[in-house]
């Protein structure tokens, strides 16, 4: 590949680095980084570049979007020393991760779909009243039968930071409000789709943040829209590195 790195067309670091905006010592870096193939040097030290090192570097820069920085990194660092197995790898898990995203979404989706308006629990569900002063005020157990489970499984949640009852000041029972009746259900609807607790509980915290499952629709809505984007920037990364590739030989 030597003579034929030689027999291309040599490029400035600053002839690189203007086509896409960047300094000329973002370049070097990149070189350094093993991004770009070793350059060769002039009899005085000045690095030259070849349409090589160009494709190089628009793969690379085509590539973060849809995967990251370290790991467009670690791609292009694996291409430029002969392992290309270990580069479509690192692609592959990209793919798999973002199949992974969409599926989470998906979940949440759902569970959102599945959950009705909350309605008090009927009157002598459990051994506790059925509810206490303050609207949509209930307790442990008739939450728990009206989701099937156990009363334990909600102590667990709340150790968990899914659900945050506060405690009756006369009995000193657990007390779900509206949104803590919400937040329980959606956990019920999402460990029934596999999830794990600790999995959960950031979109608890979601839920919790835009006000409810009604404002939550609009980030559902952007996390759609930026899996989307993602997804069609590794369709751009692959053109990219497929064009590096065929020049590399």
């Amino acid at each position: 590949m030597g003579s034929d790195l030689q027999s291309r067309v040599r490029l400035r670091p600053v002839d690189l680095a203007r086509e896409h905006g960047l300094s000329t010592q973002a370049v070097r870096n990149y070189e350094e980084a093993g991004i770009l193939p070793a350059a060769r040097r002039t009899p005085h030290g000045y690095r030259t570049y070849t349409s090589l090192h160009a494709g190089a570097l628009r793969a690379f820069l085509a590539l973060l979007p849809g995967h990251g920085h370290q790991r467009a990194t670690s791609i292009m660092r694996a291409l430029n020393e002969g392992a290309a197995e270990e580069a479509f790898r690192l692609i592959d898990e990209s793919h798999a991760q973002l199949l992974d995203d969409r599926r989470t979404l998906q979940a949440v989706e759902n569970a959102l779909g599945d959950l009705e308006p909350t309605t008090a629990p009927e009157p002598g569900a459990g051994s506790e009243p059925a509810a206490v002063t303050g609207p949509g005020g209930t307790f442990i157990g008739p939450l728990a039968a009206k989701l099937g489970i156990r009363p334990a499984t909600l102590r667990k949640w709340e150790g968990a930071g899914l659900v945050h009852p506060r405690r009756d000041a006369r009995t000193g029972y657990r007390v779900y409000d509206d949104a803590d009746v919400r937040d329980a259900r959606l956990a019920h609807q999402l460990r029934r789709g596999g999830y794990l607790l600790e999995q959960i509980a950031p979109l608890i915290a979601q839920v919790r943040a835009a006000g409810g499952l009604e404002p939550l629709e609009a980030a559902l809505c952007d996390w759609r829209g930026r899996l989307s984007a993602r997804g069609r920037a590794m369709l751009t990364g692959a053109a990219e590195l497929d064009a590096y590739l065929t020049e590399r030989g």
